[in-house]
């Protein structure tokens, strides 16, 4: 296994992210929105960062099969708050094709939201298919499988401290 980021530079950026959401969300009551399973870990921190009130809420999405994007995004579960005239921050672990996200802008604006953002942990913007609004990013990422930090490859490695990259995947 290879670290691609650290421990210590995750929680710098994750801190970052949390200044930047306090200062643009003052007077404010967001829903961070996580999509499961792998924005949980990005998200538990983040939220610990955050000092304006805030609710949460998840939602379930399978579009993978093993490590290639299926090309078919199910919603697999639903949000369980109203959103609409609410300002929304979706938070997602990665956006690579962006099929993904675009597929959850599109359901979630249904709902009239008041506003909807994306804060994503890692942006693979080399294998964007469709391009989507991205007002958080973490870090860019290199066209390579990864995981850690609630990132998986069937489901394992979501414990990580790190972002790593398996060797020979």
């Amino acid at each position: 296994m290879n670290v691609l980021i650290k421990k210590e530079a995750l929680s710098q950026k994750v801190s970052e992210i949390g200044k930047q959401i306090n200062d643009d969300y003052k007077n404010k009551n967001p829903i961070l929105v996580g999509v499961l399973k792998g924005a949980f870990v990005f998200l538990a921190d983040l939220l610990r960062e955050i000092e304006v009130p805030i609710e949460i809420d998840f939602l379930s999405i399978s579009s993978y099969n093993g490590k290639k994007s299926s090309g078919v995004v199910r919603l697999t579960n639903d949000l369980s708050l109203n959103i609409e005239n609410r300002d929304v921050i979706l938070i997602e672990d990665i956006v690579d094709t962006g099929r993904t996200i675009s597929y959850i802008i599109n359901n979630l604006k249904t709902r009239k939201p008041r506003s909807l953002v994306v804060c994503t942990l890692l942006n693979k913007k080399d294998d964007r298919i469709v391009e989507v609004p991205l007002t958080y990013i973490g870090f860019d990422v290199p066209s390579v499988f990864v995981v850690g930090y609630g990132l998986d490859y069937l489901n394992k490695y979501r414990n990580l401290k790190y972002i790593g990259v398996i060797n020979g995947k």
